[in-house]
């Protein structure tokens, strides 16, 4: 396996087995001793029984699956860093407006003194216009929360007091303590539209798209390179993520289609966990293995251009 690609595994959405404590420490160990370089969670803070179909990843607007059990994506990260010693700890993603950006700074800062720096905050806005106004968050300017979201929380991830005046967050002279233990705290943005695309090249620490094919991912790192340059950043600023199986879940192993998202850019490659139900939260480390035997080790990573 090429040392520059990363494996994630995302979290086992699966009754029985993300709401025992058990069959989850059993999941981070095995996944962290079978060499995994990190863990995913995702938010979805509720599903409305009957919602506007704005689900931009499928033709239908309708979101695949029904009462998903999405518990809290930190809380599962902070139980997964008492479980486990180096793996890095992702939330794919965490939908930033839904959220007091202080709040969620403290946290953030949290799991990462708890964890030992090990924190990757992926971020995004999500599409469910009821699951906003369950939270009590206007639907529209979604996008401009984001924004003041991201750079409130690096305001108060830094020393002395801090103060920041936005369109939707204000503060001054606060401090937040504990401080993460690294200068900031990594933030990855999600979201496959241009002007998502646009604020990762900008302003983030990587970028993560969602069920993109191929052919779209490619484009779409065109697009993205060149904000990058625009925004006077290089392609190192800004690593790609990508769950190739979003695209075509039975893709999975399909080592040529994984490739051709490494041939564009990908440099951490996201894989569901092979868990079914509460019985089987060792097939997480046979997914593992399959996957390197099978994919990993015949991908081939390009030179950098």
């Amino acid at each position: 396996m090429d040392d520059r690609l990363q494996l994630g595994i995302i979290t086992p959405y699966v009754d029985g087995v993300v709401t025992s404590g058990t069959a989850m420490r059993e999941f981070a160990a095995t996944a962290e001793a079978s060499g995994a370089e990190s863990l995913w969670s995702v938010e979805h803070v509720v599903e409305a029984d009957v919602y506007e179909p704005r689900y931009s990843y499928a033709p239908s607007g309708r979101m695949p699956g029904r009462l998903v059990p999405y518990a809290d994506p930190l809380e599962i990260l902070t139980f997964y860093a008492a479980c486990t010693s180096s793996i890095r700890l992702g939330t794919a993603v965490v939908l930033a407006p839904l959220h007091s950006p202080a709040m969620l700074a403290k946290r953030a800062a949290t799991l990462d003194n708890l964890s030992g720096g090990r924190l990757v905050l992926g971020l995004g806005l999500g599409w469910q216009k009821e699951e906003y106004g369950a939270v009590g968050v206007p639907f529209a300017h979604r996008g401009a929360r984001l924004d003041e979201c991201v750079e409130a929380m690096r305001e108060l991830w830094g020393h002395g007091p801090a103060t920041y005046h936005g369109r939707f967050v204000e503060f001054d002279a606060v401090h937040l303590v504990p401080a993460p233990p690294r200068p900031a705290i990594p933030i990855v943005l999600g979201g496959n539209t241009r002007p998502a695309v646009t604020r990762a090249a900008r302003t983030a620490d990587g970028w993560y798209p969602h069920a993109l094919d191929p052919d779209g991912f490619a484009d779409t790192v065109t697009f993205l390179r060149a904000e990058i340059r625009q925004a006077g950043r290089t392609y190192e600023d800004v690593p790609i993520t990508v769950n190739p199986a979003s695209a075509g879940r039975e893709r999975e192993m399909d080592r040529q289609w994984v490739q051709r998202y490494v041939d564009h850019g990908a440099t951490r490659l996201v894989i569901g966990s092979g868990i079914t139900g509460p019985h089987d939260v060792q097939a997480v480390r046979k997914k593992i293995d399959r996957y390197r035997e099978e994919v990993l080790e015949k991908l081939v990573v390009p030179d950098p251009a």
